[in-house]
C-alpha cells in the first residue's frame, strides 16, 4: 500500500501553520521540504507543526522533521509541534527535538502563546 502524505499551509495571524496528514517517515521528506520552502517563499517567522491526531512517525520521519527543525534554527524561525502523543512526545524529548520545536497539547494553546511572541 502506497504512503500518504499531505501537507496544507495554512496562515493563523503571525503563525505558519503545517498541517501534516498521513504518516511521517522518510518518504514524507520531499513533502516536508516544498512545504517548507513555500512557507519561506512566503516570509514564515513563526512555524506550528500541527500533525494529524493518527500520525505514526518512524525513525526516517524523525530524522526528516531534526533536518527541518535545523533549517528553522539556521533561519531564525521560531517554530513549535501539536497534535503529537505522549508516546511521541517522550520520543521527540529523547532524540532532542524539543530543542528545536516547544511542544503544546493543543492546537489553541500553541497559536495563544506564538501570536502572543513577537
Amino acid at each position: 500500500m502506497p504512503e500518504h502524505n499531505e501537507i496544507r499551509l495554512e496562515k493563523h495571524s503571525t503563525v505558519t501553520v503545517f498541517c501534516i496528514e498521513g504518516d511521517v517517515t522518510a518518504f514524507s521528506e520531499p513533502f516536508l521540504n516544498t512545504a517548507y520552502q513555500k512557507a519561506n517563499e512566503q516570509g514564515a517567522k513563526k512555524i506550528l507543526l500541527k500533525f494529524d491526531k493518527d500520525a505514526y512517525i518512524n525513525s526516517g520521519g524523525i530524522a526528516v522533521l531534526i533536518q527541518i527543525l535545523a533549517e528553522t534554527r539556521r533561519n531564525n524561525q521560531d517554530t513549535a509541534i501539536t497534535g503529537v502523543s505522549d508516546h511521541f512526545k517522550k520520543i521527540f524529548h529523547m532524540v532532542g527535538i524539543t530543542k528545536f520545536a516547544k511542544i503544546f497539547n493543543t492546537l489553541e494553546e500553541a497559536l495563544a502563546l506564538m501570536t502572543k511572541e513577537s
